[in-house]
Protein backbone atom coordinates (compact mmCIF):
# COMPACT_ATOMS: atom_id res chain seq x y z
CA UNK A 1 0.00 0.00 0.00
CA UNK A 2 2.79 2.48 1.03
CA UNK A 3 4.53 1.76 -2.24
CA UNK A 4 1.04 2.35 -4.00
CA UNK A 5 1.10 6.05 -2.85
CA UNK A 6 4.83 6.47 -3.41
CA UNK A 7 4.09 5.65 -7.33
CA UNK A 8 1.26 7.63 -7.31
CA UNK A 9 3.11 10.43 -5.97
CA UNK A 10 6.00 9.97 -8.04
CA UNK A 11 3.61 10.36 -11.20
CA UNK A 12 1.85 13.51 -9.53
CA UNK A 13 5.01 15.17 -9.46
CA UNK A 14 6.02 14.12 -13.24
CA UNK A 15 2.67 15.41 -14.45
CA UNK A 16 2.86 18.81 -12.53
CA UNK A 17 6.29 19.44 -13.95
CA UNK A 18 5.77 18.21 -17.53
CA UNK A 19 2.58 20.91 -17.48
CA UNK A 20 4.53 23.78 -16.06
CA UNK A 21 7.16 22.74 -19.08
CA UNK A 22 4.85 22.93 -21.46
CA UNK A 23 2.28 25.47 -20.61
CA UNK A 24 5.50 28.21 -20.03
CA UNK A 25 6.64 29.91 -23.03
CA UNK A 26 8.82 27.97 -25.19
CA UNK A 27 9.91 25.72 -22.68
CA UNK A 28 10.67 28.36 -19.65
CA UNK A 29 9.41 27.22 -16.50
CA UNK A 30 9.39 31.02 -15.20
CA UNK A 31 7.84 34.04 -16.58
CA UNK A 32 10.16 36.69 -17.50
CA UNK A 33 9.18 40.53 -16.60
CA UNK A 34 8.22 42.04 -19.83
CA UNK A 35 7.88 45.37 -18.60
CA UNK A 36 11.14 45.81 -17.49
CA UNK A 37 12.92 44.06 -20.35
CA UNK A 38 10.48 46.03 -23.01
CA UNK A 39 11.30 49.75 -20.98
CA UNK A 40 15.19 48.71 -21.59
CA UNK A 41 15.07 47.86 -25.11
CA UNK A 42 12.67 50.82 -25.99
CA UNK A 43 14.48 53.14 -24.13
CA UNK A 44 16.50 54.98 -27.11
CA UNK A 45 13.15 54.55 -29.63
CA UNK A 46 12.27 57.71 -30.97
CA UNK A 47 8.37 56.60 -30.35
CA UNK A 48 8.88 55.08 -27.23
CA UNK A 49 5.01 54.31 -26.91
CA UNK A 50 4.50 52.37 -29.80
CA UNK A 51 7.45 50.59 -29.18
CA UNK A 52 6.14 49.64 -25.79
CA UNK A 53 3.07 48.24 -26.66
CA UNK A 54 4.77 46.39 -29.75
CA UNK A 55 7.36 44.42 -27.43
CA UNK A 56 4.95 44.06 -24.82
CA UNK A 57 2.64 41.69 -27.11
CA UNK A 58 6.00 40.55 -28.55
CA UNK A 59 7.10 39.00 -25.07
CA UNK A 60 4.04 38.18 -23.92
CA UNK A 61 3.34 35.59 -27.27
CA UNK A 62 7.75 34.65 -27.25
CA UNK A 63 8.45 34.47 -23.32
CA UNK A 64 11.63 36.35 -24.41
CA UNK A 65 13.17 39.81 -25.70
CA UNK A 66 16.70 40.27 -26.91
CA UNK A 67 18.97 42.19 -24.97
CA UNK A 68 19.99 45.57 -25.85
CA UNK A 69 18.37 48.26 -27.39
CA UNK A 70 18.55 46.68 -30.69
CA UNK A 71 19.72 44.04 -32.75
CA UNK A 72 20.58 40.58 -31.10
CA UNK A 73 17.49 39.06 -32.46
CA UNK A 74 19.00 35.75 -32.90
CA UNK A 75 18.89 34.98 -29.37
CA UNK A 76 14.84 35.04 -29.46
CA UNK A 77 13.88 33.49 -33.30
CA UNK A 78 10.07 34.22 -32.23
CA UNK A 79 10.78 37.63 -32.06
CA UNK A 80 12.79 37.99 -34.68
CA UNK A 81 10.35 35.91 -36.97
CA UNK A 82 6.84 38.16 -36.14
CA UNK A 83 5.37 40.10 -38.49
CA UNK A 84 2.55 42.41 -39.22
CA UNK A 85 -0.18 41.79 -41.47
CA UNK A 86 1.91 43.90 -44.50
CA UNK A 87 4.53 41.21 -43.91
CA UNK A 88 6.75 44.16 -41.77
CA UNK A 89 8.80 43.38 -38.60
CA UNK A 90 6.25 43.33 -35.54
CA UNK A 91 9.03 43.62 -32.59
CA UNK A 92 11.51 46.33 -32.34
Amino acid sequence: MASMAKSLLCISLVAILLLVETTAPHGQAYAIDCGAKCGYRCSKSGRPKMCLRACGTCCQRCGCVPPGTSGNENVCPCYANMTTHNGRHKCP
